[in-house]
């Protein structure tokens, strides 16, 4: 079944890691068999403000096992995510597809 990453990201400094964090995350998501569904900022905010100004990333993988690979994986762990270390605020939960 497939499985859904959602991260509601406040991007404060967009420091010079963080190019190299897009690219990196972008390939190990394909890598690991994901694609992102929404990745960057509302194109319209029509309610509410939680989400105004934040990046909104959707990504889906086709099972639990390949999302698990991607974030739990010691590539990410150790040399992706800590490229984005001092950017922002992340809020990131795991859905299951409907």
């Amino acid at each position: 079944m497939a499985h859904y990453m959602v991260a509601v990201c406040d991007i404060a400094n967009f420091h010079d890691n963080m190019k190299k964090y897009v690219k990196l995350s972008a390939d190990l998501v394909a890598k690991h068999g994901g694609e992102y569904v929404i990745r960057g900022p509302a194109e319209e905010q029509v309610e509410g403000d939680k989400l105004a100004g934040c990046y909104m990333i959707v990504t889906r993988f086709p099972t639990r096992e390949q999302l698990d690979a991607f974030w739990k994986g010691d590539e990410y762990r150790n040399n992706v995510r800590p490229l984005r270390a001092g950017s922002g605020t992340y809020d990131i939960a795991i859905y299951p597809a409907a």
